[in-house]
């Protein structure tokens, strides 16, 4: 990722969540949002599998009403920060029985960006004095996430 896109990053976080994050903090919520759009996707799958279709469509994916106001709310965000177009470079598609259609492969950049803005927000709830996350801190959250999505 390019220095550019380093700060665009620490940016987000600290508009989104009021998080300082660094280089190693990039790494894992590049982990981060790899296995969960993964997770996503893999459920995605299986509906569309269910429904006898061989691409998966942006109904399959299992979108809570949680992280559709994450995805508006980091729209709004986007509209200023403009880390979109970095998403769209991180929200790598992993290896899928199915395709995605268009349409769903155009949303995932926005996908992520809900999840990131929920991670934000998960980090906030969970440990309110903590302004730069650690091992520990990342470790938590993500037990949340997996246990939800």
């Amino acid at each position: 990722m390019t220095v550019m896109g380093i700060s665009r990053f620490e940016r987000f976080f600290r508009v989104a969540g009021g998080l300082d994050v660094d280089k190693s903090d990039l790494r894992r919520y590049h982990e981060f949002l790899d296995a969960k759009l993964y997770d996503l996707l893999l459920i995605g799958q299986a509906k569309a599998k269910a429904a006898g279709r061989d691409i998966i469509e942006p109904f399959d994916l299992p979108i809570t009403k949680g992280l559709q106001e994450s995805i508006h709310r980091f729209r709004r965000l986007d509209e200023e920060i403009e880390i979109e177009p970095i998403l769209k470079l991180l929200a790598r598609r992993p290896p899928l029985d199915l395709a995605l259609s268009d349409i769903t492969d155009e949303k995932l950049s926005e996908i992520a960006g809900g999840l990131s803005h929920a991670l934000s927000q998960a980090f906030r709830i969970m440990y309110p004095d903590r302004r730069n996350p650690q091992t520990t801190q990342w470790e938590g959250v993500q037990r949340i996430f997996d246990l939800l999505l």
